[in-house]
């Protein structure tokens, strides 16, 4: 390439690399793609906690249970039993002691000195529990724990014994302490006479007009999930067996659209060492009195390693982990630190009296859940609702704000039941309002548009030295030296035999007055007789062709257009 040439691209590429050097001192601390250091978990939360909900459970029906009656016979055999007791020494001879004795033996076996008689009575009741589920696709499927849409015949009789019985055995107990007179009032005795008709009457209870009833509790229009939620029905399209099986079912919401989901993993994912997330509702906060609904219904996130990959003697792979997790929290998803399911929260051991053990939580992998799902043809999906939540995540955690308020407002109006959207948009508007917003200026646009310039400045350049070399070939004449590497400071003024305008331009317009658009010929435009506008005939044999140089240069310009236009 000619050595003139050769230089202006030097100048080009000097002012190129000043225009780049301004983007350097403009780009923000954080660039775009990265995020500032935040924690995992506060992370996941923030973009798993909006397909969480809180589900529920419900049985209805009325409660049928008999009069009791004793049975005379059974009753004075054991009297006579209390008092041979008395007698040897067995137990103490005063009347409390052998009431004692008496009650004691009843409460072990009521049957033997109960039995039912009329008339029957009834009394409405509901019994039902609550657990964890989450979104999988926009349109309303969801996932949770077969045992939190269905309760074994026995387990109900006993929720239902629970809730509608208190006062029967109370009443029951009663009619018989009061031939006891004094003793009635003895806790010791009446705690042993209810719960001799607790047994009886748990197991004489029958169930008429049996009505169970699934929902999901989510948010009403404005965001926050709180007193204004509301429980939505839900349908049961498949459910497995409770643990040690597959504890999996699957929900539908119908007339949904645009909810938030949680994207699913691979059981390879994650191994032994890692650390595992569960997000839902433990019972311990849910069944407590003493916060408020509002913070009862916010899902909680806990934490810890994969501790062992565990195998059921029926053959269902179940992951134990050290991760938190109580009663009501089942059915929850398992992240992993990249934010993707790969299980669901089960089961936990529990001690003799009820109490959660260490390192004893159970959860089923994401592959038995993927293999559910594909049998009801489902395929989880995440919708425009959750991509552009994240989008506004990563804007807000980076702290630019002004950025991140428009995604806020299109995921309200996207799904205007968010539980969490009114309260980021909020934060956001005061975060901007308090002068945090570190939202970088957009000089891109100036950059490109001064790069643009320094590119046709060299491309003027390029040109008037053409020129000068061609009119040196036609009249043995040099071009004035001064003009082939200074720009005009006039507007160029065409030779008068170039009376011929660029294709597009009009008769006597601006374009004749001065450069063309972009400061070049149209590619593939020749001028008469192959050559520019206004010079006749080919090229002399000793010049150097120009528009092959020329063409040259617009190559490496547009590759130094296109490395301006990727800088961040």
């Amino acid at each position: 390439m000619n050595g003139k040439i050769r230089k202006s691209l030097t100048m080009v590429a000097a002012g190129a690399s000043i225009a780049l050097s301004m983007t350097a001192v403009a780009a923000p601390a954080v660039a775009d793609g990265e995020t500032p250091n935040v924690p995992v978990g506060t992370r996941l939360a923030a973009q798993a906690h909006p397909a969480v909900q809180l589900t529920s459970l419900t049985y209805t029906g009325q409660v049928v249970v008999p009069t009791p009656e004793i049975k005379q016979a059974a009753m004075q055999a054991l009297a006579q039993q209390a008092a041979n007791a008395a007698i040897t020494g067995k137990i103490a001879q005063d009347e409390r002691s052998i009431a004692k004795y008496i009650f004691q033996k009843m409460a072990a076996d009521p049957n033997t000195f109960l039995r039912a008689a009329g008339p029957n009575r009834s009394v409405d009741a509901e019994v039902g529990g609550l657990c964890t589920g989450w979104w999988v696709t926009p349109d309303g499927y969801m996932v949770t724990g077969a045992h939190c849409v269905e309760t074994g015949e026995e387990e109900l009789g006993q929720l239902f014994a629970q809730q509608a019985l208190e006062k029967f055995n109370k009443e029951d107990a009663a009619t018989v302490l009061k031939e006891l007179g004094d003793y009635q009032t003895d806790e010791e005795i009446v705690k042993l006479a209810t719960q001799l008709f607790v047994t009886f009457n748990s197991t004489h209870l029958r169930i008429q007009g049996l009505q169970k009833s699934l929902s999901v509790l989510q948010s009403l229009p404005g965001g926050g999930v709180d007193k204004t939620a509301k429980p939505v029905p839900a349908e049961l399209v498949s459910v497995g067996e409770s643990y040690p099986g597959k504890d999996f079912a699957l929900l539908k919401v119908n007339g949904q659209q645009n909810l938030p989901t949680v994207p699913l993993g691979d059981d390879a994912d994650v191994q032994t060492g890692d650390t595992l997330y569960i997000s839902g509702f433990p019972g311990l906060v849910t069944n407590t009195p003493f916060f408020s609904l509002e913070s009862k219904l916010d899902p909680a996130l806990t934490e810890g390693p994969y501790s062992a990959k565990r195998t059921t003697q029926t053959g269902v792979p179940y992951i134990q982990t050290q991760a938190p997790a109580y009663h009501g929290n089942s059915g929850g998803p398992v992240f992993s630190k990249d934010g993707k399911v790969i299980g669901m929260l089960i089961a936990g051991s529990v001690t003799e009296g009820g109490e959660n053990t260490e390192t004893q939580t159970f959860v089923l992998p994401v592959g038995i859940i993927k293999e559910k799902l594909n049998e009801k043809n489902v395929k989880p999906a995440q919708g425009l609702t959750s991509t552009r939540w994240n989008e506004a995540l990563d804007d807000y955690f980076r702290h630019y704000y002004s950025r991140a308020l428009p995604k806020f407002r299109e995921v309200q109006a996207l799904f205007p039941n968010h539980p969490y959207v009114a309260k980021y948009i909020s934060d956001t508007q005061q975060a901007i309002s308090s002068g945090k917003d570190q939202t970088p200026s957009s000089t891109l646009p100036w950059i490109l548009i001064g790069g643009g310039a320094l590119v046709g400045v060299g491309i003027v350049v390029v040109l008037v030295m053409a020129a000068g070399r061609r009119r040196k070939a036609a009249t043995g004449r040099p071009y004035p030296q001064q003009q082939a590497y200074a720009v005009p400071q006039q507007q160029w003024q065409p030779q008068p035999q170039a009376a011929l305008p660029y294709p597009g331009a009009q008769q006597g317009g601006p374009q004749q007055q001065g450069l063309p658009p972009h400061g070049m010929p149209p590619q593939g435009y020749q001028g008469p007789q192959g050559g520019f506008p206004g010079r006749p005939g080919p090229q002399p044999p000793q010049a150097e062709q120009p528009q092959q140089q020329i063409a040259d240069l617009e190559r490496e310009l547009a590759e130094l257009r296109r490395q301006l236009g990727n800088q961040p």
